[in-house]
């Protein structure tokens, strides 16, 4: 029952990436919480659990939205080479300050990020571009900083890398296509670091490599993979002005939840 339970959470998440732009991250991280606490996993480790798991995930959903992007020539590489250099520094240091923090305040702290971009999506938000794209040092420094905020959440780190390059002068659509691109090493290291640090907790359930879940890594990469591409057609049939408030709304319950 809960691995069909993942099949579906990975086809929605799919979807959601594919019609936002945004990882499956900030929808698959709350229901893996509230699946994991009905499994009856251990409080101080569901949570860190969930957010192994959805790096991981992530890596899947990535290439595939890599592959795309790359076709269209909208990836900058060079921006992503220097800023991956220091994503890949900041999600182990994101994974390590998340395992400082205990299970319940962790939920918190995802609980008030999501809300955050809940309203950053309802009234759409968007910094004005002003300024160039930084060079190697800051385009590294940012790195490090949207990989340890990514990491704490287990997001691809878009809902940050794009209003980032977007600010510093990037086209919308080369800022979509790069931040995708830096989810693969945001999802890599965060996901292998979550794997090491969990490793000998001796509260993880069954199946569990580290704090990654592989029952629900398997059921959610299985159908999010195809399902993006899925999202991506719709996308362009629906209004995305309401197709964003309605997935802001939900963002804002799930937030809403965690708090409460």
């Amino acid at each position: 029952m809960e691995f069909l339970l993942y099949l579906v959470l990975g086809g929605f998440a799919g979807v959601l990436a594919g019609l936002f732009g945004v990882g499956g991250g900030l929808i698959i991280v709350p229901v893996l919480v509230f699946s994991f606490t009905l499994q009856g996993f251990s409080n101080e480790v569901l949570t860190h659990l969930a957010v192994g798991t959805s790096l991981a995930t992530i890596i899947f959903t990535s290439i595939n939205s890599v592959i795309a992007h790359n076709r269209k020539g909208a990836v900058l590489w060079p921006l992503f080479a220097w800023m991956s250099l220091g994503i890949l520094v900041g999600a182990g240091i994101g994974a390590l300050t998340a395992e400082a923090i205990s299970g319940p305040h962790l939920q918190k702290i995802i609980g008030v990020f999501a809300i955050i971009i809940a309203l950053q999506m309802a009234l759409d938000l968007k910094p004005k571009a002003s300024r160039t794209v930084p060079g190697k040092v800051g385009l590294s420094l940012a790195g490090s900083v949207i990989g340890w905020a990514s990491a704490i959440f287990g997001i691809g780190g878009g809902s940050l890398t794009v209003p980032f390059l977007t600010w510093r002068g990037v086209t919308m659509q080369q800022a979509v296509a790069t931040s995708s691109a830096c989810g693969l090493p945001i999802a890599v290291a965060g996901a292998l670091s979550f794997m090491m640090i969990g490793w000998h907790n001796p509260d993880l359930p069954a199946h569990s490599l580290g704090f990654v879940y592989l029952p629900a890594l398997v059921g959610i990469a299985l159908t999010s993979m195809f399902f993006a591409r899925f999202g991506a057609r719709l996308a362009h049939k629906l209004s995305p002005r309401l197709l964003k408030r309605l997935f802001a709304a939900l963002l804002f319950c799930v937030g809403l939840s965690f708090l409460i």
